[in-house]
């Protein structure tokens, strides 16, 4: 006997958290993040997802989405995915829209689980307990000092074996700053860099043989995401040892497997918060089997981390310093890391996270 329960409310919230110091990538700087959080209620339960995108996308949620799942099955969040795909057609399906679909199915699941009284990694099913992190921050604005007690702290105080900094928004300082990390972290963690797309092919490659005795592990987005020419070539001529990694900004199943196809990366990145939710992660996931190519999730550690468990090929998930800083100022539940992994509270239903209101509210828009 089918058990139904139906979707009672949609709502949506936009939240504005400032930067605890400037930041800056590659190709942008920005000074605060937000957070859109949607709560779906049913049965006399409610659950919560959410995504960094724009407040702007509160709109469309409450309205066009909302709209599409209440009255569908609690039970059943692919059927509500694939309509809020539908749905969205005539708007664009990546983007904003997508954003605001992967919110809402990350809530649907986290409902979905709170009904039936269990965590959600259980629900999905888990391939492990605990999930692997890599330290993600050295952003370009910091200081030599700056860079090298954050990347350092990672590794003596969470335990991790690799860390991740950002280059690109000055080339030449690059090989110094690369430098400067490298020795903060010695030989205790390998060394990830994240260029988001800010170098041509030639500069890449040029980099990456200056980056490589350094330990340089890791080369996400050398050259743009929608490169993927540009991507295998610095993939098949980067040194043995350096993994060519992007996928971030992938909102679409249909955007991975054409990077996958094209053999653009060594690892899949996914991004839960832009992908489509749970649904379009474990789709993706799927498709790295597949291909046999690992994914590593993008950012929003405590969002991600009952997916995570539930993915086969998984590599690792990013302990992005401002995602990591927003969930433990908004939510309890989110995770901390020990010996260089998170793992799931599995005394808990659902995602474990219980938004701290009083907390919240002054960083509300």
């Amino acid at each position: 006997m089918m058990v139904e329960i139906s979707v009672e409310a949609v709502k949506a919230r936009a939240f504005e958290i400032p930067t605890d110091r400037p930041e800056a990538d590659g190709t942008m700087s920005w000074n605060s993040t937000t957070l859109v959080l949607v709560e779906v209620a049913a049965g006399a339960k409610s659950g919560l997802g959410y995504t960094y995108s724009d407040h702007s996308i509160v709109a469309l949620i409450t309205s066009k989405l909302a709209s599409i799942v209440c009255g569908m099955n609690a039970l059943a969040p692919e059927t509500a995915w694939m309509a809020m795909q539908r749905a969205v057609r005539n708007l664009g399906r990546e983007g904003l829209a997508a954003n605001a679909i992967s919110a809402v199915d990350t809530a649907l699941y986290d409902l979905k689980a709170r009904i039936w009284g269990v965590p959600l990694a259980q629900l999905l099913g888990s391939y492990r307990r605990n999930v692997p992190i890599y330290g993600s921050g050295g952003f370009t604005t910091y200081s030599d000092t700056e860079l090298a007690e954050q990347l350092g702290k990672w590794v003596a105080d969470a335990g991790c074996t690799n860390v991740k900094m950002k280059v690109g928004s000055e080339p030449d300082l690059d090989p110094h700053r690369v430098q400067v990390a490298s020795r903060a972290i010695g030989e205790r963690a390998n060394l990830f860099v994240d260029a988001n797309g800010a170098y041509s092919v030639k500069q890449a490659l040029e980099l990456a043989d200056l980056f490589e005795p350094h330990r340089v592990k890791w080369f996400e987005e050398p050259v743009s995401s929608d490169d993927l020419a540009g991507l295998h070539a610095v993939r098949a001529r980067a040194p043995a040892g350096m993994e060519v990694a992007a996928g971030e900004y992938a909102y679409t199943t249909d955007y991975v497997r054409t990077m996958l196809e094209a053999s653009a990366v060594d690892v899949q990145q996914a991004d839960i918060t832009r992908c489509g939710g749970v649904t379009g992660f474990l789709k993706i996931a799927s498709l790295c089997e597949a291909h046999q190519i690992d994914l590593s999730g993008h950012c929003a550690p405590a969002l991600h981390l009952h997916a995570a468990c539930a993915v086969p090929r998984l590599r690792h998930l990013e302990w992005f310093h401002d995602h990591v800083r927003i969930e433990h100022m908004l939510f309890d539940g989110a995770p901390k890391p020990r010996n260089g992994a998170i793992q799931p509270d599995l005394s808990v239903a659902g995602n474990g996270l219980i938004l701290k209101e009083a907390d919240a509210e002054r960083y509300a828009i």
